[in-house]
């Protein structure tokens, strides 16, 4: 069974740290296929947006979004890439599963 994904390789290093990512992901043969979708700096370019309504339509239809660093330009009445993907999918939280170990200082 195969997984989409929306993939948003980001700005700056993104790409870079996108393109590691996915071939570790591939390596692992986790059974994803990758959906490309743009935002940041790029998609303001292609789309005139920082966060398209194309790109929020694929992580809403694939529920799985792996994004890189986006950068949201300084000025002009932005709002954070981040700050409006949490706001649109209305999520609040990033819970980190965590273990202690015995006789370890935490």
């Amino acid at each position: 069974m195969t997984q989409k994904i929306t993939v948003i390789r980001g700005d700056g290093i993104g790409p870079e740290i996108m393109d590691a990512t996915l071939y570790v992901l591939d390596q692992l043969n986790a059974g994803l296929e990758y959906e490309d979708a743009d935002a940041g700096l790029v998609a303001l370019e292609k789309h005139g947006d920082l966060m398209p309504a194309v790109t929020l339509e694929s992580i809403a239809r694939n529920k799985v979004a792996l994004k890189s660093p986006l950068t949201t330009p300084v000025g002009g009445g932005f709002t954070s890439i981040n700050v409006s993907l949490r706001r649109h999918f209305d999520l609040y939280a990033n819970v980190r599963p965590a273990h202690t170990f015995p006789n370890t200082k935490s």
